[in-house]
């Protein structure tokens, strides 16, 4: 199956819900997740390892060659059903493709888990809330990943 993820190289971001910021990050990755049917904790360690390990930081020279370990960033996970949104039949979207919350949320909390152990910090969305997002892109540089490499 297709985990698909947004990831956005930021300065700050943070989630507010109900006027309250929840979760926040300085320097590191906003990744806008989403998760479709029948995706797999494999599929959720392919796609956390690509991002983890995605050198998209500035080195010394200024060419983007670091990881998020490398400078130790921190990551704002987000899970975003609608980028299961089909829009190739009408103006509506359709979120047939998107997984239920009640399977998707724990492959979500294995996803933060898998960025926990690998020593970052990871501040997360509350699943299923309405959330105001607010993001200082850097750069801006952001790049689309997924679990079956099809970009």
């Amino acid at each position: 199956m297709i985990l698909r993820a947004v990831v956005q190289r930021t300065l700050y971001s943070s989630v507010t819900i109900d006027d309250v910021v929840t979760a926040e990050i300085g320097r590191g990755l906003t990744v806008l997740l989403g998760i479709k049917k029948g995706d797999e904790k494999k599929d959720a360690g392919y796609l956390m390892d690509k991002i983890i390990n995605l050198r998209i930081f500035a080195d010394e020279a200024g060419k983007m060659n670091r990881s998020l370990l490398d400078v130790n960033g921190e990551v704002l996970l987000v899970s975003q059903f609608t980028l299961y949104g089909d829009v190739k039949h009408g103006r509506r979207p359709g979120f047939s493709d998107a997984e239920i919350p009640e399977a998707a949320e724990p492959l979500f909390q294995y996803c933060a888990e898998i960025i926990r152990n690998c020593g970052l910090n990871v501040a997360t969305g509350v699943f299923g809330a309405d959330m105001k997002i607010t993001i200082e892109n850097d750069g801006p540089c952001t790049i689309l990943i997924d679990s079956e490499k099809l970009f």
